[in-house]
């Protein structure tokens, strides 16, 4: 992992929520930051616990976990460099939804409620940012609903894979390349599935040459893939 936070300023302008300030605005907020180093499995935020910081990932991975009363895992959100999490909690003053757990070794930025709150009454552009960044999460929360209500396991790992190409698709012409690694854990833990069930799924569809496995484990989601059930321009 990368040991110092390098290039603040270009990094910074990159994420959604900041892509609106000037240079100058930019060093401002770094001023605000503070950077701390999280292990791989080690737990960021506590479900249900107060929350006084927003999270900015530098590098690294993190997924926001729940657990079910039968002490099940369910991934709600995974999020990577350039990513944040943990301004609901700030807005709102209620408990955090999620736990937040490192899922590799993550340089974090952390930003104070008050010092968040003074930007959003100083930038006004960051707000409108930040309203459609929320807008963008709630649809896919209703996409997620979506998922979980379908009985058949193609169909629940098809349309993650399908949303996980909305955020984070590389299109080209063999077809669409998600630019994020998953272990089929984590794609169980976002279905509400077994491994050994998304295994034989992606088994099956890497055999029919509807889906590619990269030597880098990005999966590609080939023409095939695409155009079985939905018409899907490239």
């Amino acid at each position: 992992m990368q040991n110092n936070f390098n290039n603040k300023n270009e990094f910074l302008k990159k994420i959604q929520l900041f892509s609106s300030l000037s240079d100058k605005e930019i060093e401002h907020l770094i001023t605000k930051l503070i950077v701390k180093k999280f292990k791989k499995h080690e737990t960021i935020l506590y479900e249900e616990d107060t929350n006084e910081f927003m999270y900015i990932i530098l590098f690294g991975k993190v997924k926001a976990v729940r657990m079910t009363e039968d002490g099940k895992e369910i991934i709600l959100a995974v999020h990577q460099a350039g990513e944040f999490f943990g301004e609901m909690s700030l807005i709102d003053g209620k408990t955090t939804p999620a736990s937040v757990i490192a899922t590799e070794d993550s340089l974090v930025a952390i930003i104070s409620k008050k010092d968040f709150y003074s930007i959003l009454s100083a930038q006004n552009k960051v707000m409108i940012s930040l309203l459609k960044i929320f807008c963008t999460r709630l649809r896919k929360s209703w996409d997620t609903i979506q998922l979980l209500n379908f009985n058949n396991a193609s169909q629940r790992t098809k349309m993650l894979l399908l949303m996980l190409s909305d955020e984070y698709g590389k299109k080209s012409s063999e077809g669409i390349t998600l630019n994020i690694k998953l272990t089929h854990q984590d794609i169980a833990e976002m279905t509400g599935m077994t491994r050994e069930s998304v295994t034989r799924i992606l088994d099956k569809w890497k055999n029919s040459g509807e889906i590619t496995i990269q030597k880098n484990k990005f999966i590609r989601l080939n023409p095939a893939f695409l155009q079985k059930d939905l018409n899907i321009k490239l």
